[in-house]
């Protein structure tokens, strides 16, 4: 019976929920934060440069995603431009990210808060567009700062696009997949899309164990979508 709850609480898929959930909440907020972010940067530049801002702005979503996370991977070695770089900050000519669970998560996330950010980008960008010229020269007449009118014009008027943004990556992020098999990070980072891949694959096929991750893998994102969608389950109802 020891025996039996020991490994009970040592089955892989603590590992995996645990890195997913940590990545799911760290990275669908940031992506949120860092879309607007760039939406309102690309909105204030010149309309002669706009194109171009916008060309650069979409870059990580037009690579392929598994090419992007092994650009990425290989910027990160000791002999890329990221990894010495890391060294010399660190002081530690040893450091390596592909070495250190701490760093490679931290890396995974960077990339895919780098690779959902333009998604996020267009929402707020189309929603930018809509915003009411007039509303705004008012605020701008009446002495009103960029940050002011931001504040208090454009943000309550783009207040349902996180919803939606939060909608789409929450199921993204909670089936992550691609990073940890392009960063190769098996041995620091297994997701619950990765545990099922790994179940399935190989001579010995674990179906019982992928179907069960299968199956809390879709409850977990049920969970984590209730709130959003009751939320616009309610604004739809106050609508009408």
């Amino acid at each position: 019976m020891g025996d039996f709850f020991g490994t009970l609480m040592n089955l892989p898929f603590y590992d995996a929920i645990a890195f997913t959930l940590t990545y799911t909440a760290i990275v669908t907020p940031l992506t949120i934060v860092f879309g607007f972010l760039i939406a309102i940067g690309v909105n204030a530049v010149a309309r002669a440069m706009r194109g171009p801002t916008i060309f650069l702005s979409l870059l990580p979503m037009i690579v392929t995603p598994i090419v992007g996370a092994l650009v990425l991977f290989w910027m990160v070695d000791a002999r890329g431009v990221l990894g010495a770089a890391l060294q010399w900050a660190s002081g530690d000519p040893d450091l390596s990210v592909k070495a250190s669970t701490p760093l490679m998560w931290i890396m995974l996330m960077v990339y895919g808060i780098w690779s959902s950010a333009p998604f996020a980008f267009i929402v707020y960008y189309a929603g930018l567009q809509t915003v009411n010229t007039d509303t705004l020269e008012a605020a701008m007449i009446d002495g009103a700062t960029r940050w002011q009118r931001i504040r208090y014009v454009v943000i309550p008027h783009l207040v349902p696009l996180p919803t939606f943004i939060a909608l789409i990556q929450l199921m993204d992020n909670f089936r992550v997949f691609e990073p940890i098999v392009s960063f190769s990070a098996q041995a620091h980072a297994r997701s619950l899309s990765f545990a099922i891949f790994n179940d399935l694959g190989g001579e010995t096929r674990l179906l019982s164990s992928a179907a069960a991750t299968s199956v809390l893998t879709i409850i977990g994102v049920a969970i984590l979508l209730s709130p959003v969608l009751v939320r616009t389950w309610r604004d739809f109802g106050k609508a009408r």
